[in-house]
């Protein structure tokens, strides 16, 4: 089963970390490094069972892989997921057995924070090997990326707002925020500084207190976001709300977010594009949180870094491009661009007179 999987989806390597005095299971999975070493996340979270564990990390590296070409980076697609409650399974050790697994892989794996993971985690495993990014300032690293995801998913807005409607005046126009996280919050005030108009909603409460207090947003039920008179719908929480069912409700003519698996399927983005909505697509929108910690490999510097994240408009622009010039969704126009880039690299890294396999993952799971 899992070996089908990985034939399948073009895997090339899964780990299975478990230490029973550290209380850690985890799995690392590295996708492809066709453009150079897998770097991904980690994510912990209490998994209902271990083939949920292993399911989402599949899912999640593969992502990996699209989101680090389509950013022109050269790296690779990988990712890793603790199994545990981030609320009370943490402690020192869990970590540094985790960063020893790393350091076992030899750099064909680099990691970063995720869902669950924040950057005295990263300082943990930093201690026991240095493949990894996102770590404090102290250590050359960049420390939070949800700035720079925020400041990215700006940038993919002005390319879409560009394509829809001829302008980039994001003050014109009204906002539909489903999720105030570290990345949320900050596209809000980044939305807030251009004078739009925002409507938000998350399941805390005090997320929301803020939102409204500080940036001046509206607060609408969880529900009734997908019902907001609003001319872009920005998911920045979990995956897969544009959906059968929410879709019908949308009024926005533009999605554009942070969240990651936006789409529930390949059908409902089929279906977006029939009712003429401009879908940004996501693992091209949310980039520049790995943008930025890729620097890190070579030596952090932000100036670099922001420059860096304003190369997102010029991606979604191109993906715009690719989408007309086939007659093809938006989505699978990201798509192409990643395995284009992939395949071209890779035959140039290839030593003469050797045949480049092709590149195996068409298959929606960013």
């Amino acid at each position: 089963m899992i070996f089908e999987h990985l034939d399948r989806y073009g895997h090339e390597q899964i780990v299975f970390c478990h230490n029973k005095d550290a209380g850690l299971k985890a799995i690392i999975a590295i996708h492809n490094t066709v453009l150079g070493p897998a770097l991904g996340g980690t994510r912990m979270w209490p998994y209902k069972s271990e083939q949920d564990a292993l399911n989402d990390v599949l899912r999640l590296s593969r992502g990996m892989t699209y989101k680090n070409a389509v950013a022109g980076l050269n790296i690779g697609g990988g990712k890793a997921v603790i199994i545990g409650d981030p609320a009370s399974d943490k402690s020192e050790a869990l970590f540094r057995a985790f960063g020893q697994f790393v350091e076992s892989l030899g750099g064909r794996y680099i990691t970063a924070e995720d869902v669950g993971i924040d950057v005295n985690d990263m300082e943990f495993v930093y201690r026991e090997t240095e493949y990894v990014t996102g770590v404090h300032q102290v250590h050359g690293g960049s420390g939070d990326p949800s700035p720079f995801t925020a400041y990215g998913t700006m940038q993919g807005l002005l390319a879409a707002l560009n394509k829809k409607f001829g302008n980039e005046e994001v003050g014109n126009y009204r906002y539909a925020v489903q999720g105030l996280g570290h990345v949320g919050i900050e596209f809000v005030k980044l939305l807030k500084e251009r004078g739009a108009k925002i409507f938000v909603t998350d399941i805390n409460k005090d997320r929301v207190d803020r939102a409204v207090s500080e940036f001046g947003a509206e607060a609408v039920g969880l529900d009734e976001i997908y019902d907001v008179d609003a001319d872009v719908y920005s998911p920045c929480a979990l995956g897969g709300t544009v959906n059968e069912d929410t879709l019908p409700r949308l009024k926005a003519r533009i999605i554009c977010g942070a969240a990651n698996n936006q789409l529930a399927t390949n059908e409902v983005g089929d279906e977006v594009e029939k009712r003429g909505i401009l879908y940004a697509p996501d693992y091209a929108v949310n980039a520049g949180g790995v943008m930025n910690v890729s620097l890190e490999i070579d030596g952090y510097n932000r100036e670099r870094a922001m420059r860096m994240m304003r190369t997102i408009y010029h991606n979604l622009t191109r993906i715009f491009e690719i989408a007309e010039r086939d007659g093809i969704p938006t989505y699978k126009a990201a798509d192409r661009l990643a395995e284009e880039r992939i395949e071209v690299i890779g035959k140039l890294k290839l030593p003469l007179g050797r045949a480049q396999p092709r590149f195996q993952g068409r298959v929606r799971g960013h």
